[in-house]
């Protein structure tokens, strides 16, 4: 068992740690008892009944949050032409082609999330062992591949967030900060319930939402009960 600071330990005796709260309320929990002196961020931990060793089992994609994270996304665009002014006009951080490959090759990654129109992909295919491990290789699935490249600017500079079942089956998303008000962190982690309850595989038996859990970047968890999607303010 790791061993947690004071601070963790101050938390943990605030509430009732074994106890399953509503959504609101658990919310409401995280915020009250978040210490650190920055602004942590909230995330949302799900647990879900997949086997992500099979392939048709994978949970993975992304959403926009109705209200953001409240996080500062930097953003590359690999495009070139009229796609690459559309990046700049749409407030990518950085816009390139071969000189964004080049420079990644040379350890400058200095951005948080990657977009690439298709025709890029053979480049940007020669860079994914970099950006791969990083989570920043460009994706179909996700729609970071795109000739739309406006689009997905706007939708990540304003919070869309990737979800992704690890091999335990457990999604961890952030979904906002311990300073938004508690109304807005509840309807975004409704946003992502429903969205991981609609991609559930058609393989996936017994009860898909196993657990819920939510906590700050320096707090304990505090677990939600997983079947209040709907009426998510309730207490």
């Amino acid at each position: 068992m790791p061993k947690h600071g004071k601070q963790y330990r101050n938390a943990l005796a605030k509430f009732d740690q074994y106890k399953v709260y509503s959504p609101k309320e658990a919310m409401e929990t995280v915020k009250e008892i978040a210490s650190a002196k920055f602004d942590e961020t909230v995330e949302v931990s799900v647990r879900l009944g997949v086997d992500t060793r099979k392939a048709d089992q994978n949970v993975r994609g992304s959403i926009s949050l109705p209200h953001g994270t409240g996080k500062s996304v930097r953003v590359a665009v690999f495009a070139e032409g009229a796609q690459a002014a559309e990046a700049e006009a749409a407030g990518a951080d950085i816009v390139g082609s071969d000189d964004l490959v080049a420079a990644i090759q040379a350890g400058e990654i200095n951005f948080d999330a990657a977009i690439a129109t298709p025709p890029m992909m053979a480049k940007v295919g020669r860079i994914g062992r970099i950006l791969g491990p990083r989570g920043l290789m460009p994706n179909p699935k996700l729609g970071t591949v795109t000739m739309d490249v406006a689009k997905m600017v706007n939708e990540l500079k304003a919070g869309r967030v990737e979800y992704r079942a690890d091999r335990y089956g457990i999604c961890h998303v952030p979904v906002g900060k311990v300073s938004f008000d508690t109304q807005k962190l509840v309807e975004n982690y409704g946003a992502l319930i429903n969205e991981l309850i609609r991609v559930k595989p058609s393989t996936a038996k017994g009860r898909y939402v196993k657990s819920v859990t939510f906590s700050s970047t320096m707090g304990p968890g505090v677990k939600v009960d997983s079947s209040k999607t709907r009426n998510l303010m309730e207490d």
